[in-house]
């Protein structure tokens, strides 16, 4: 049984797994962002990224995404980071067939796993990502777990340590340090700031994974594997 590591080091030397967040919404009120090409298409009325994944959806032009998030992984490569792992902000690119095309091909093109959501999601969604991703030869990790809304991950990562499914488990961990920017735009910043401390601090869950016979492993080795293959 295997825990990937995605944000800090929990005992094991992890810390460089940085992941592309592919992202195509805004969905903050007061915080906003856009793309970083020119995307009419993926702009909301204020200039920003549309907050809602069904805005993405009717009005994206599929050539401006597919164009965005290029960008969006080679400016992050430009600017020196080795990329592990590629994911999709609110799941945009994972729940609609024509935009999960440019997700995988994306990962294809640059040889990266990617994040996905577990096999009893497909049948709600609607088609066979998984399966479609595997075919392709793109790795990613066999369960995924998002603590509860209004849970951090300290709670959901000590309950299910002992009790991991077979093969390479994720649990999402949203850390973030403690600052007035922070505090003004989450309003579940302080389950934030205690998700960092859980990983960047707290030596506790290395060493209760430990214990129960789990392996850490980041995205980086999952990412090698893929290309050695």
């Amino acid at each position: 049984k295997v825990l990937l590591v995605n944000c800090a080091d929990l005992g094991a030397s992890h810390a460089a797994n940085v992941g592309v967040h592919l992202t195509l919404n805004a969905e903050l009120e007061v915080y906003r962002w856009g793309p970083i090409t020119h995307a009419p298409s993926l702009l909301d009325g204020d200039g920003g990224f549309p907050r809602t994944l069904e805005d993405v959806w009717d009005h994206a032009d599929l050539d401006e995404v597919r164009r965005e998030l290029r960008a969006q992984i080679e400016r992050a490569i430009y600017w020196g980071f080795d990329v592990s792992h590629l994911d999709s902000h609110l799941a945009t690119l994972q729940l609609r067939p024509e935009f999960f095309d440019v997700y995988l091909e994306l990962a294809v093109d640059f040889r990266l796993p990617i994040r996905l959501t577990g096999a009893s999601s497909e049948r709600a969604i609607g088609f066979p990502f998984r399966r479609l991703a595997a075919e392709e030869g793109v790795l990613f990790p066999d369960n995924y777990v998002y603590p509860p809304t209004g849970n951090g991950a300290r709670r959901t990562l000590e309950r299910l340590l002992g009790d991991l499914r077979p093969g390479v488990t994720e649990i999402s961990v949203h850390a973030a340090v403690d600052t007035p920017e922070l505090r003004s735009l989450a309003p579940d910043w302080a389950l934030r700031v205690d998700d960092h401390d859980l990983v960047a601090n707290d030596q506790s869950i290395g060493a209760l994974a430990k214990r129960v016979g789990v392996t850490l492993v980041g995205y980086r080795e999952i990412r090698d594997v893929m290309r050695a293959a």
